[in-house]
């Protein structure tokens, strides 16, 4: 067994990704390749989260866009669409333990959204934080698969 993780007084350790929601994910594609020059690291479809989903690199850094489009008129993002349009729909921090910091946050009296973590891009185990207790903000948490990339 190895030593427990570290957790950062901090809690997150980087800016993982800005997701942004849109109606139509080639033709968004397209548009961060085509004008901003960026190349797409990752795609998948998320039938747990309701979405198809590219991770576009941002340069080296390590940071992502995830754009999000709705696999059903259902899905929280078609729902986010409908009510905001397209644009930011999260910012989510990396975390070395997103139990751990789920607790500590609870603790802080946060409201998350999921009892446990789920499953999120590249089998990376997720969380998000209530907007209304993150300033109208929805953060999400997200603990990368062992041996990720990032």
């Amino acid at each position: 067994m190895s030593a427990p993780l570290e957790i950062p007084a901090h809690l997150f350790t980087a800016i993982d990704h800005v997701g942004i929601a849109v109606a139509d994910l080639d033709e968004a594609i397209a548009f961060y390749e085509g004008t901003f020059g960026m190349r797409v690291a990752h795609q998948e479809t998320n039938e747990e989260q309701g979405v198809r989903e590219a991770m576009v690199a941002v340069g080296d850094s390590g940071s992502f866009i995830q754009l999000l489009a709705p696999l059903t008129p259902e899905s929280t993002i078609a729902k986010f669409l409908d009510r905001s349009g397209p644009g930011l729909q999260q910012l989510a921090y990396r975390v070395v333990d997103v139990e751990q910091v789920s607790a500590i946050l609870r603790e802080r009296g946060v409201r998350l959204l999921y009892d446990a973590p789920r499953r999120g891009t590249s089998d990376s185990r997720i969380n998000f934080v209530h907007p209304k207790d993150a300033g109208g903000v929805l953060v999400e948490l997200v603990q990368p698969a062992a041996g990720a990339h990032h």
